[in-house]
């Protein structure tokens, strides 16, 4: 039996993104390996490989996770080896060079590269080089978003393909048009009123995300819109330091942490805007699963947002830090619920490219061409 691996730095990274690609490769005869770190018992994988990744380029535990990859690839002659995230893209792509000559095949999906449009000049200085560097080890490099592609190929990097996939891909199954009898049930069920105004913003609770932005916000616009909610859906090591300014800030009734949360679906279903106040994205998954729950959005003008969302047309689109534009927003939203439902409908229509579906049938092309 033919093996393939799929590397990541967690095994989070592979449970969120990737299941429907591993149980593409399983129902095909392929048996599963992933390396990723961590101990999760992960659906569709035959053989799981804790590898001590970090997520730090720096860490000396990543020599560690280099070689424990090079002895993995060399000892089970893998068909095809198909990496995600910075770190696991590098470590897989340096330790896949020896037994490419001997007929491996390597995929590289960058999620977002750290060298963007307004990056940090070190993100071009520590990250550029390496990644066009490694590209020339890569058979097949996918970018996620247009900014990535159009700098891949205007870079000339190296690899192979290029190829444009449009993310990771939305169940359309598990994130429905959202309905107003379903809205007020769930809103019931989860102890909220008909009235309230709910925001809703799922991601990690980190600097990159920016919910600090959000918080300033809802202080703001509290006494113009006193319903206002606003659901923060994720963990992270910003925790603890939001709950302490949330507190501090007197908005314990208007802004809430919810942790790590499976029923996502639902909290999209009961919410009436997503918004995002991100730094950087590659492809948002949370905005693409609210444009498919028929949701209005308001987002960061980044990279990756600025993919899915058209100001005007979808919802509206704010430079980083605007405080005042994205009040303005909410509270045209909030006074005006037919433009909302027009923002809803137009996420609905753009969304249908982004199913995951369509997605895996381009990567079964890809992967047909390698195997």
């Amino acid at each position: 039996m033919e093996k393939i691996l799929f590397v990541a730095t967690v095994d989070e990274h592979i449970r969120h993104f990737h299941y429907p690609f591993l149980e593409w490769f399983k129902n095909r005869g392929y048996e599963v390996h992933v390396a990723s770190k961590g101990e999760e018992d992960l659906e569709f994988v035959d053989k799981k490989y804790n590898i001590p990744f970090e997520k730090s380029p720096f860490s000396l535990s990543n020599l560690r996770a280099y070689n424990d990859l090079k002895r993995l690839i060399k000892e089970n002659d893998y068909k095809l080896v198909h990496c995600h995230t910075p770190v696991g893209g590098v470590m897989a792509r340096l330790a896949s060079i020896p037994e490419r000559k001997r007929g491996l095949r390597v995929v590289y999906t960058a999620h977002g590269f750290h060298f963007y449009k307004g990056a940090p000049k070190k993100n071009w200085i520590l990250y550029y080089p390496v990644e066009k560097f490694l590209s020339r080890f890569t058979d097949v490099l996918i970018l996620i978003n247009e900014e990535d592609y159009n700098l891949a190929l205007n870079k000339r990097f190296k690899a192979e393909k290029i190829e444009h996939v449009r993310g990771v891909g939305v169940n359309f199954d598990k994130f429905i048009p959202q309905a107003p009898y379903l809205k007020q049930s769930i809103r019931k069920k989860h102890s909220y009123s008909d009235d309230d105004f709910i925001l809703v913003y799922v991601g990690e609770l980190r600097y990159r995300k920016n919910q600090e932005l959000l918080i300033k916000v809802i202080e703001k616009t509290k006494n113009d819109i006193p319903n206002i909610k606003l659901l923060l859906v994720g963990d992270g090591d910003l925790y603890s330091y939001y709950y302490e300014l949330i507190k501090s800030l007197d908005l314990d009734k208007n802004i809430e942490l919810l942790g790590y949360r499976k029923d996502v679906p639902e909290l999209m279903l009961l919410s009436d805007i997503v918004v995002s106040s991100a730094l950087q994205e590659g492809l948002p998954v949370n905005v693409m699963e609210a444009m498919a729950t028929g949701l209005a959005l308001i987002v960061s003008n980044c990279r990756g947002n600025r993919d899915l969302v058209i100001n005007g047309e979808n919802g509206f689109v704010f430079e980083i830090d605007d405080i005042d534009r994205i009040k303005s927003a909410l509270i045209e939203l909030y006074k005006d619920k037919e433009l909302m439902l027009k923002f809803g409908q137009d996420s609905l229509n753009k969304v249908k490219q982004y199913n995951i579906k369509t997605v895996l049938s381009k990567m079964e092309d890809i992967y047909l061409s390698l195997l």
